[in-house]
């Protein structure tokens, strides 16, 4: 008797095993990222071959757990694609794109983790580059000047983009409006930490329309305001923004305002950029400029290839121009 209730007890957690549970077959499971590799000529003269738009690899994932509520996570990280190291390896953690896990329900998105507070995960969508391209965008070299959205992110060093320690929440939209907010709870003073950081985005997008205005506090009290539009027309689009960031005694303030435009002509894109920085230091004040042109061609839906111009005009250092071509394939 006992041994056929061990054979019928065996049976059926062997059952249970096998079959998939109702949320087993709700549940999703994606790879994907970018690879990209060109030949460039950098700021600094040099020419080079390398990851010109940032290669990168990511596992997410979700779960759905009932009553419109899914269970949500992902991980990514980034790397060069010539060497095949992982980018700032050495100081820069493996996940050093986003590492989080949250809920998603019709009261939105949270998330728990290391990822891109709410102004830097948002502000790409004004700049014809996403704010990833070392030669040509303006929003690389220009925006959130003085403040890392982490000043001691990356094993004590300053993280431009991501918090670590955060949370992360991202309303529904209503009527074109979405609010997206990140803060961490923790507090570092042994690091030098004075508060704690807050990142706040309302976002308002209907028809060709789309603006944002941000609001970004760092650990240390160094602050970012920006406030950036879009209107698209056809296959056009033109954009513009402005950031204003200063340091936590505003002894720094960073002014910089750039001018945008994409024009899609069947696979061809072209795209053209223009940003001014004003530098104030004290009594000292310098300006910047920035001017870029573009052209991406599209091979098929996930590869592409592209060229890259950009030039600067920073005070003390004159002109200097840059240029490239790439690859990019998306899967």
């Amino acid at each position: 008797m006992r041994c056929k209730h061990a054979l019928l007890l065996a049976a059926v957690t062997l059952g249970a095993i096998a079959a998939p549970s109702p949320a087993r077959a709700q549940s999703s499971l994606t790879v994907n990222g970018m690879l990209d590799t060109g030949i460039f000529q950098g700021f600094d003269g040099i020419t080079q071959v390398g990851t010109i738009q940032r290669s990168n690899l990511a596992i997410s994932g979700s779960e759905d757990l009932g009553a419109g509520v899914k269970a949500v996570f992902r991980l990514s990280t980034r790397f060069e694609l010539d060497t095949g190291s992982s980018e700032g390896a050495g100081y820069k953690p493996l996940w050093h794109d986003e590492s989080t896990v949250g809920l998603k329900g019709t009261w939105g998105t949270i998330r728990v983790g290391r990822a891109m507070t709410a102004m830097w995960a948002q502000d790409y969508k004004f700049d014809p580059w996403a704010n990833f391209n070392r030669i040509a965008s303006p929003a690389w070299y220009l925006w959130h000047y003085l403040t890392p959205s982490d000043p001691y992110g990356n094993r004590g060093t300053a993280e431009y983009g991501r918090l670590n320690n955060g949370v992360f929440y991202d309303s529904p939209t209503i009527r074109g409006v979405t609010l997206r907010v990140s803060a961490s709870p923790e507090r570092q003073p042994e690091l030098g930490a004075t508060g704690r950081p807050y990142s706040a985005v309302l976002e308002y997008e209907r028809g060709p329309v789309l603006t944002m205005t941000a609001f970004e506090r760092n650990s240390i009290g160094d602050k970012d305001t920006f406030v950036a539009g879009r209107y698209s027309f056809g296959t056009a689009a033109v954009m513009a923004a402005y950031d204003y960031s200063r340091t936590f005694d505003d002894s720094q303030a960073s002014r910089a305002a750039t001018l945008s435009a994409t024009w899609r002509v069947d696979r061809t894109t072209l795209k053209a950029g223009y940003g001014h920085q004003r530098l104030d230091n004290g009594r000292i004040s310098t300006s910047n400029r920035f001017a870029s042109l573009g052209a991406d061609y599209a091979l098929s839906r996930r590869t592409m290839v592209y060229f890259s111009l950009g030039n600067k005009r920073d005070a003390g250092l004159g002109s200097r121009t840059s240029s490239g071509v790439g690859l990019t394939h998306l899967f």
